[in-house]
């Protein structure tokens, strides 16, 4: 009996050591759930109910802060303007109003200028920032980039600015002119000389509200609803046509070469207008006596064969500063000159959204005292279609065009001939 009865003791013992031991390997177990991971910091549901969906689907770059100005919810715009490293705010001035929301209440709203990541131009990304209380113990952020909004502004103000000036210089020499006409109204060579000068301003006036139009034209229409196949030859001897009497009178020779019979899908008045531009300018900047070429290639490229226009001039050249700047509107490398010769400034303009409205490119190629060559790149006729569809608007294009090495030998150094 008794050795039953230490039997049925120990029994009793190992049965309430086990319980014992089992009960605290529960609760450990339930503490240990209830710990916050690295994983449940991030994926645990802090958010009110909705919150995240909304944050979501917001275009601004989206931020929430806890009461230890950590971070527990970021959109992945607010990690690509650099709002959020190693898990914290790193923006100051928007921490700054983030506290003073938690302490108060109170909405807060400021634009600032912040470093752009990645360059070293010191270049600044300018952003709004909205800062708002949520729920009682977080604060939310919101960023919204307005860096590009403010470039389309300054460009418009740009573009207002230098078309009152442009208007204006005309307008005001037609005046002057009108005034000394009636003043020398007996002296008959003094009229017809002032005459002679206001039908110049009058034709430089009318070339620019003629341009102002064509500028709009393009940027405004699609030039594919209209598309036709465009022989290329056509537009080369348009465009030779349009400028023989500049180039005749500066004794400038004209050749034309290349690939015959090839064909680009598009408006044929716009793409006449873009290479006449090209050409044109090429006469008017080059020396007298000297050599413009135009020649058209088709090369393969990954979206369908391109067809290559090239104009080469044995001209002034383009400064490496001057080229990144030639494509916006009202931009003359050299003024004096532009005046001298009827330019406005928006032949390059007017190239650039033609060719970039038929899915191609405009790239120029230049050296001081050596020349230009500028080529356009346009899909050929067949797989026009698709690749213009695909073109990025050329409004929201950054407003320089491109320049590379050509593809071209450039034309000899100018020699004038007797």
């Amino acid at each position: 009996m008794d050795v039953n009865a230490a039997v049925a003791a120990a029994a009793a013992i190992a049965g309430v050591l086990t319980g014992v031991i089992a009960m605290l390997a529960f609760r450990w177990s339930e503490r240990d759930q209830k710990r916050p991971t690295r994983t449940s910091l991030h994926t645990d549901p802090v958010l009110p109910p909705g919150v995240d969906t909304v944050l979501s689907v917001l275009r601004s770059s989206a931020v929430v802060l806890d009461e230890a100005d950590t971070v527990v919810k970021a959109s992945s715009a607010a990690y690509a303007l650099g709002l959020v490293r190693g898990g914290k705010l790193a923006i100051e001035p928007m921490l700054g109003m983030a506290r003073d929301t938690r302490r108060d209440g109170e909405i807060r709203q400021v634009e600032l200028d912040l470093p752009r990541r990645g360059t070293g131009r010191g270049e600044a990304l300018a952003v709004s920032a909205r800062v708002a209380p949520l729920g009682s113990r977080l604060v939310l952020l919101l960023v919204e980039d307005l860096t590009e909004a403010r470039r389309i502004e300054a460009v418009r103000r740009d573009f207002v600015a230098n078309v009152s000036h442009e208007l204006k210089t005309p307008v005001g020499a037609l005046s002057l002119l009108s005034e000394a006409v009636m003043d020398a109204s007996d002296d008959p060579e003094a009229v017809q000389r002032f005459a002679g000068r206001m039908q110049i301003e009058a034709t430089r006036l009318t070339n620019l509200v003629q341009e102002l139009i064509d500028l709009s034209r393009v940027q405004n229409d699609d030039p594919l609803e209209d598309a036709e196949p465009v022989r290329v030859d056509e537009l080369v001897a348009e465009a030779i046509d349009r400028c023989r009497h500049q180039a005749g009178t500066k004794q400038i020779t004209m050749a034309a070469g290349g690939t015959a019979d090839l064909h680009v899908w598009g408006n044929r008045g716009q793409l006449a207008a873009a290479l006449g531009n090209l050409v044109e300018n090429a006469v008017n900047y080059s020396p007298a006596r000297t050599r413009v070429g135009i020649a058209a290639r088709r090369i393969s490229a990954p979206g369908g064969d391109m067809i290559e226009l090239a104009v080469t001039d044995q001209g002034i050249g383009i400064t490496d500063k001057d080229k990144e700047r030639i494509f916006e509107r009202f931009y003359r490398v050299d003024p004096a000159r532009s005046r001298a010769t009827g330019g406005t400034g928006l032949g390059l303009a007017i190239v650039k959204h033609v060719v970039a409205s038929h899915g191609g490119e405009v790239t120029v190629w230049s050296a001081e005292n050596q020349g230009s060559t500028f080529t356009l790149r346009l899909p050929e006729a067949g797989a026009a279609r698709d690749r213009a569809s695909q073109h990025p608007d050329p409004d929201l294009a950054d407003e320089a065009g491109t320049t590379e090495s050509s593809p071209y030998e450039p034309l000899p150094a100018p020699e004038v001939l007797p």
